[in-house]
C-alpha cells in the first residue's frame, strides 16, 4: 500500500518529488512525449516522479468544454505511461464508483479540491489500497484538511497525501497561504505538496473559461520550496495556447528543466543550512 509513497519520499539527497503531465489526456503521443522529456531530468537531479494526467474533466465552467477522450481510452493511456517510463501515474476521480475503475490502471487517485469533504468518494478510494492524493478545498482553513486525511487513514489506508492549491481571494482569483504547508504537515502527519500551477488560476472569467497567471510559477514554486514543501505539482504541455483544458496556466513543457534545477538548487541549499 504504501510503495508508491514510500518511492516519492526515497530521493537521497532529501529533494522534493514532483507530480507533473498536463491537466488532461488528449492523445497518446502528447502523453508519451511529455513522459520522454520529464523522466530523464527528474532522473539526473534525483527528484521522484509520478506522471499526473486527468482521464475526464468534471469540474468545467461551460457545457461545451472538453471533458476527455474517452475513459477507458485515457486509462489505457496513463498506464501505458507508468509501464513504458517505470514511474507512478497519477489521475483524479470524482464519484466513488470511479474509484476501483481508475485504481486498475494508475497508482495514485487524486481527490479534486472541490470534493475533498466527500466521505464516500474519499472512503472509496482508500479503499482500493492505492495512494490517495487530496487536494485542499478552495474554500478550507489548512487546519481543516486533518479531517479528510483522517477518513482515509480510518478507511485502512496510511498512503496519504494532501495538496495546497489556494484560497479562494474575492470572486475571480486565488491566493496561497504558505503557513498552511507546515500546518498541514504538522496536524495531518502526511508529506504536503503545493499544487503550483492550479494556485495560480483565475476561476470563472468572463468567458467562462479559466484564466490564469502563468509568469508567476517560478515565483510561487520558489516559495513553496522554500517552506518546505515535500511535493511540487505542476501541469506542463508543449504548447499550453493549444491544450485543451487549463492552457491559461499550465507551464510550457520547454521551460521545465531549468526550473527544476533551479528549485533543486533551493532546496539542497536550504538543507543543508
Amino acid at each position: 500500500m504504501t510503495d508508491t509513497l514510500q518511492y516519492l519520499k526515497s530521493s537521497s539527497n532529501g529533494n522534493f518529488f514532483l507530480l507533473a503531465g498536463p491537466c488532461v489526456i488528449e492523445n497518446e503521443k502528447m502523453a508519451l512525449d511529455i513522459a520522454a522529456r520529464i523522466v530523464p531530468v527528474c532522473s539526473r537531479l534525483d527528484i521522484p516522479y509520478a506522471f499526473k494526467g486527468s482521464y475526464r474533466k468534471a469540474n468545467r465552467s461551460r457545457v461545451d468544454s472538453f471533458t476527455g477522450i474517452g475513459d477507458e481510452k485515457a486509462l489505457k493511456i496513463l498506464q501505458k505511461v507508468g509501464r513504458e517510463f517505470d514511474v507512478p501515474v497519477v489521475t483524479d476521480i470524482h464519484e466513488a464508483a470511479e474509484a476501483e475503475v481508475a485504481a486498475e490502471y494508475v497508482d495514485i487517485l487524486q481527490i479534486p479540491a472541490f470534493l475533498c469533504r466527500q466521505t464516500d468518494l474519499l472512503v472509496a478510494a482508500a479503499r482500493t489500497g492505492k495512494m490517495i492524493n487530496i487536494k485542499k478545498g478552495q474554500f478550507l482553513a489548512p487546519e481543516s484538511m486533518r479531517f479528510a486525511v483522517r477518513k482515509v487513514i480510518d478507511s485502512g489506508n496510511d498512503a496519504v497525501t494532501v495538496t495546497e492549491r489556494g484560497t479562494t481571494f474575492g470572486y475571480g482569483d486565488l491566493v496561497v497561504d504558505y503557513r498552511g504547508i507546515p500546518v498541514m504537515q504538522q496536524d495531518g502527519k502526511v508529506p504536503v505538496i503545493l499544487d503550483v500551477t492550479h494556485s495560480l488560476q483565475q476561476p470563472n472569467t468572463g468567458s467562462g473559461v479559466t484564466g490564469g497567471r502563468p509568469e508567476l510559477i517560478e515565483t510561487i514554486a520558489r516559495a513553496g520550496i522554500a517552506v518546505g514543501a515535500d511535493g511540487l505539482f505542476i501541469e506542463t504541455h508543449q504548447d499550453p495556447s493549444i491544450a485543451k483544458s487549463d492552457g491559461a496556466n499550465m507551464l510550457r513543457l520547454d521551460l521545465l528543466e531549468g526550473l527544476l534545477e533551479r528549485l533543486t538548487a533551493i532546496r539542497l541549499t536550504i538543507k543543508d543550512m
